[in-house]
């Protein structure tokens, strides 16, 4: 009750509207939330985290209101953000159907299309509570070896979740990264880390990106991303996706290169044998199974 009342006051200060009531929200390990039902008859959910890292909440809003410019996918509003919690409009969940997944496809293509002016970000951010490198380079492969696999390669392996021959086995595939990566595309607004948990199905019809760590990125990765953990009419959203914007030849081949990066940073976070798995992905790439 006493955690409750701090976090409406809080709310209730950086909105500068009152609490009328306030109801813990299930799921989520990284942070507690909380939906905020206000005076105004709208409803809010406040993200909080005690000693959260510097900017993490800030360069999250950054993220999702960069995305929500591009007026493709949904994004919920940000009401409000302070270093120790972030306020975002309050998105009522639905079911998933075979509509929404489509309607998302179309969406999310265009999103990717409003581009971004670079490879990277102007600055770094965050993927759950781990660091992510943003510095802009020229290239996708550059930008993907330099700020997406190897600082988590070193990180698994400092952390003993990723032994030394599996970095080598990585590290071997990064250094063939242009036989893998397919034609050059100018950079997608991408979000980053768009697994089944970071969309939200509305009760409106509509899905609702979350938890962004946008950048500018290969549209492949957020697609890749979303068949790693798998979703809900995942075949639709591709193939509305592949209409809309169609994918470059051997898009398929690519998704275990894409796949290095959520790989590696689960390694970093949880351990278990996400590191062989990202491993595994690497040692396809080298075995031909990916890319000529």
């Amino acid at each position: 009750m006493a955690r409750m009342t701090g976090t409406a006051a809080r709310a209730e200060s950086l909105l500068g509207q009152g609490v009328v009531s306030t109801t813990s929200v299930a799921g989520g390990d990284i942070c507690t939330s909380t939906r905020l039902r206000l005076t105004d008859g709208h409803n809010a959910i406040i993200k909080t985290r005690p000693q959260a890292p510097v900017d993490m909440f800030v360069r999250e809003a950054e993220g999702l209101r960069w995305l929500a410019e591009a007026g493709g996918a949904h994004v919920p509003e940000v009401l409000a953000v302070a270093e120790d919690c972030l306020i975002l409009a309050w998105v009522e969940q639905g079911k998933p159907t075979a509509d929404a997944a489509e309607r998302f496809g179309r969406d999310l293509a265009a999103t990717h299309a409003a581009g971004a002016s670079t490879f990277g970000a102007e600055k770094d951010g965050f993927i759950g509570l781990a660091p992510l490198p943003n510095r802009p380079l020229p290239t996708w492969p550059e930008f993907f070896a330099s700020r997406r696999v190897m600082p988590y390669v070193r990180a698994a392996v400092d952390r003993q979740a990723l032994t030394m021959p599996e970095a080598e086995t990585i590290e071997a595939a990064m250094r063939r990264i242009h036989e893998f990566a397919g034609d050059a595309e100018p950079p997608s607004r991408i979000h980053g880390d768009l697994w089944s948990g970071n969309i939200v199905w509305g009760a409106d019809g509509n899905i609702w990106l979350i938890d962004a760590a946008a950048h500018g990125g290969h549209r492949e990765t957020d697609l890749a991303m979303l068949a790693l953990f798998g979703a809900p009419h995942l075949q639709r959203m591709i193939d509305s996706y592949d209409e809309a914007a169609p994918l470059a030849d051997g898009w398929r081949e690519r998704l275990p290169l894409h796949q290095l990066h959520p790989l590696l940073v689960h390694a970093v976070m949880f351990g278990g044998t996400y590191g062989a798995r990202a491993a595994s992905a690497a040692q396809s790439l080298l075995d031909g199974s990916a890319g000529d």
